[in-house]
């Protein structure tokens, strides 16, 4: 088959691979705030920072933060293990994987949102309608990341096994070209990817993980600055106003969009399309009991799969101190 371009539009950024494996060391961006505490936050490509900004929720800092971008959450995550960084957000599958290798990192923080953004998209002129005929079928996914999970999950609520399909695991911007040029049948993946898919033409949704993911993200923290009460003051300060510009995220959508447009290079249709979808929906929760058996049974299907390399009792990688007043990980996300 002849090799189809893909427009250059259409790649984006890899800063913004969300929740997938691999990636870069991290760049120091900006340090806000003023004291004698300095936070090290690692954030992702319009992320926490960005967000933060545009609700004007860093203004007034009685502590640094000092900023650093990684381009997914695995690197972040070994960043935590490392004491480099304090506090970042990931997906709800990096920290299966970390707490696999038995790194050092304490889940302190979740948001809920819809998984309607994470889908298995296949080309318009696919003959698939359903998710039991993708078996011996090729569908390309990034490995340890929250698609991979979705997957997985999928296959199963259909009857099927990650044995049954034919996985390629690639990273998004591979995988986008692989799905536009006909080299895969199906790709599994996550908002923004989903929105731009969708936006260009370029794909329908054979399925999403509704009902199928626990649509959760995450802050995680290093267990040494946790320790620390000072570092612990400020990540109790963070966190209250990452919920607080969350809230402002639902109220300012078309406004968020143009912020978060700019700052990764996104066509402002396809982030506010995301906006809506995904990041508007997400509400805070407390990390409790059905949060961590949720991430259980994350981590025991990686576990039967031989993709991590023991059994892990995700129950000793959180810490409930900054519920607070938080409702239940099972409150429904936004509509």
């Amino acid at each position: 088959m002849r090799r189809r371009l893909v427009p250059a539009a259409l790649l984006l950024p890899l800063a913004l691979l969300l929740t997938a494996c691999g990636g870069s060391s991290s760049a120091s961006t900006d340090t806000d705030g003023t004291g004698s505490v300095t936070l090290d936050v690692g954030d992702q490509k319009g992320g926490s920072e960005a967000i933060l900004r545009a609700a004007g929720e860093l203004e007034n800092l009685h502590y640094k933060i000092k900023w650093s971008t990684f381009t997914s959450g695995p690197p972040l995550l070994e960043a935590v293990n490392a004491r480099a960084v304090d506090i970042g957000g990931v997906g709800n599958t990096p920290p299966v994987f970390a707490a696999g290798a038995g790194s050092k990192i304490t889940v302190v923080a979740a948001w809920h949102g819809t998984s309607k953004g994470d889908t298995i998209l296949v080309p318009n002129g696919s003959k698939l309608t359903g998710t039991r005929q993708l078996k011996g079928r090729s569908v390309a996914v990034a490995q340890g990341s929250s698609a991979h999970y979705q997957l997985v999950a999928s296959l199963e609520a259909a009857g099927l096994s990650l044995s049954d399909v034919e996985v390629k695991y690639l990273q998004p911007a591979d995988a986008l070209a692989a799905f536009t040029s006909g080299k895969v049948d199906a790709w599994a993946v996550w908002d923004p990817y989903t929105s731009q898919v969708l936006q260009t033409g370029r794909g329908r949704v054979l399925t999403t993980g509704d009902g199928i993911t626990n649509g959760l993200t995450f802050q995680v923290a290093s267990p040494a600055a946790l320790k620390d009460p000072e570092k612990a003051a400020a990540v109790k300060d963070y966190l209250a106003r990452l919920r607080r510009a969350t809230d402002w995220v639902h109220d300012h959508q078309e406004e968020w969009a143009k912020v978060w447009a700019k700052d990764t290079g996104l066509p402002y249709e396809v982030a506010l399309a995301s906006v809506r979808r995904t990041n508007s929906t997400r509400v805070a929760v407390a990390v409790d009991k059905p949060l961590v058996a949720s991430e259980q049974r994350i981590a025991d299907a990686f576990a039967e799969l031989r993709l991590i390399p023991h059994k892990v009792d995700f129950a000793g990688f959180v810490d409930r101190r900054y519920n607070g007043g938080l409702p239940p990980s099972t409150t429904p996300a936004r509509g």
